[in-house]
């Protein structure tokens, strides 16, 4: 299967020709999982990729400014429409799933992927879209739980398969995000952004300022390839899924001091009122907002020095604001662990551990990566020392949870095969 001339171009244009047989053997695998659980018949293919945030930690809630692109891990899967008010989901390794378009259960919150589909649907029916029953078969390469969004990779899938099925293309990707935003806000009661779900839906490199209603999303031409360097993805081995209170705090506190101003973000936040009157904005937010607000200033001006960079070919620049960008974060934001365990510290160790290798070879950047306080961080390295790197962080953290990742071009999408 999949190997006609026009499976083959899809497949190669989204995956690459070097992973042609791996991505072949993966489709085929979807399609007969699916031919299992239900049935004969056509059959449609949709994915959508994971994310890796290049720049502005934690800015997105606050309408802030981000620089993030989309990465070569995905999520996919095997759909049709079946004619009912009926959604039967089976995610690989997991529960099937099965809810009623016409009775959605408004009272389900906080139980995993149930929760986020109702929250999808409801939002998708109450813009106005329309959502009909379907069959879907899913599997995932998207590290779960660990700071490259498999939740937003998840949440974009079902939409595009939303889109195709039912809207004839008429969904845009900001409104992919919102509905994405809205399930997790309602449903899984978690402050989130819409960097994830941007970055997965759109694809490729892109900058994104979300300060106005309708954000302005914009693409810059680049990967680390181009640069020589690889994108290493390390997983710390602890997941972040039990850790919503701490990660909903950030925005929280950033919301808190806005306020201070009669502002709801701080975005809209003038920086020199802001340094004029930090010592009203401790008294009344609170010391650990300051630092998180002061964070985010810095983070908007990173973002722009660093697209500015980019569009200049000056990558030295570029290169050094991941690296502020990433003390900012353990510093200043502070999320590289959780307070509830001051013990427990993997993404701190394996920060430290990588940062002592980058000294040493004198070349390399790297960050705490995504939401953090558990997960995973992100090194940049010359492509000359990923082999050493990866040797050296294999006894601590594991060659399996080391990955050496491509940006990918493609967004969510129906692959048309």
């Amino acid at each position: 299967m999949f190997e006609s001339e026009k499976e083959v171009s899809v497949l190669s244009s989204v995956y690459g020709e070097e992973n042609l047989a791996k991505e072949q053997a993966r489709y085929e695998h979807l399609a007969t999982k699916f031919k299992e659980c239900f049935g004969e018949g056509e059959v449609d293919f949709f994915s959508a990729p994971g994310r890796t945030e290049i720049l502005g930690n934690h800015t997105d809630h606050n309408h802030g400014k981000v620089l993030t692109a989309s990465i070569a891990m995905d999520t996919i899967a095997a759909a049709r429409k079946n004619g009912t008010s009926l959604v039967h989901v089976i995610s690989e390794g997991y529960k099937a799933i099965t809810i009623d378009l016409e009775n959605l259960d408004s009272e389900c919150k906080c139980k995993g992927t149930l929760s986020l589909l109702i929250g999808m649907f409801e939002c998708a029916i109450k813009k106005g879209y329309k959502v009909e029953g379907f069959d879907a078969y899913i599997t995932t390469e998207v590290i779960g739980a660990a700071g490259v969004s498999s939740s937003a990779s998840f949440e974009m899938l079902i939409c595009a398969i939303m889109n195709y099925f039912s809207n004839e293309g008429k969904i845009d990707y900001v409104e992919y995000a919102k509905i994405g935003q809205y399930a997790e806000h309602e449903y899984w009661l978690k402050q989130s952004g819409l960097l994830d779900q941007m970055a997965c839906a759109v694809g490729g490199v892109i900058a994104i300022d979300f300060k106005e209603e309708m954000p302005k999303v914009e693409k810059v031409e680049f990967g680390y390839d181009k640069l020589g360097y690889d994108l290493i993805i390390v997983n710390t081995g602890k997941g972040h899924a039990d850790l919503s209170e701490e990660y909903s705090a950030v925005p929280v506190e950033m919301k808190r001091a806005a306020k201070v101003f009669g502002k709801e973000v701080l975005a809209d936040v003038d920086e020199k009122e802001f340094m004029a009157n930090l010592n009203k904005v401790r008294e009344e937010a609170g010391d650990r907002a300051v630092m998180r607000a002061l964070h985010f200033f810095a983070e908007q001006k990173r973002v722009d020095t660093a697209v500015k960079a980019i569009k200049e070919e000056d990558y030295a620049t570029f290169l050094s604001c991941i690296t502020k960008s990433g003390n900012s974060s353990w510093k200043w934001l502070q999320n590289c662990f959780a307070t509830k365990d001051e013990t427990e510290q993997a993404v701190p160790v394996a920060l430290a551990l990588t940062e002592l290798f980058i000294e040493e070879e004198g070349r390399g950047y790297c960050r705490v990566h995504g939401g953090g306080f558990a997960g995973v961080i992100a090194a940049v390295l010359p492509k000359d020392l990923t082999p050493k790197y990866v040797e050296m962080m294999t006894p601590y953290m594991g060659e399996e949870n080391i990955y050496v990742m491509q940006i990918r071009q493609t967004g969510a999408v129906h692959l048309d095969m």
